[in-house]
């Protein structure tokens, strides 16, 4: 079965940087568009960073010029490298995957595998 699991959360204050991973197994991996999401107390999911299988990236205004989404499809493996953190965004970060990839969206909706979640806060 499809299996997403997240990796590589923590504390850092405002300016640090954090490396998520996301190992995938169940499908074939080089196929399906994958993403990141996020949801903070209180708040709706929201989408952070998408890709899909030629590589094609749509990211959230809110983390353009921060963040970096890529793919190794050897190791089936999605990261998202997290940069300039503000306390914003502080959230649970999920990985995603939409097994028939027809273009990269941002809309969580759109995905309908999951993995459990990566806790990402910020201090100032």
């Amino acid at each position: 079965q499809v299996q997403l699991v997240e990796s590589g959360g923590g504390s850092v204050q405002a300016g640090g940087s954090l490396r998520l991973s996301c190992a995938a197994s169940g499908y074939t991996y080089s196929s399906a568009c994958m993403g990141w999401f996020r949801q903070a107390p209180g708040k709706e999911r929201e989408g952070v960073a998408v890709i899909d299988t030629r590589g094609s990236t749509i990211y959230a205004d809110s983390v353009k010029g921060r963040f970096a989404i890529s793919r190794d499809n050897a190791k089936n493996t999605l990261y998202l490298q997290l940069s300039s953190l503000k306390p914003e965004d502080t959230a649970m970060y999920y990985c995603a995957a939409r097994l028939s990839c027809s273009g990269a969206y941002l809309f969580p909706w759109k995905y309908m595998y999951w993995g459990q979640g990566t806790q990402v806060t910020v201090s100032s």
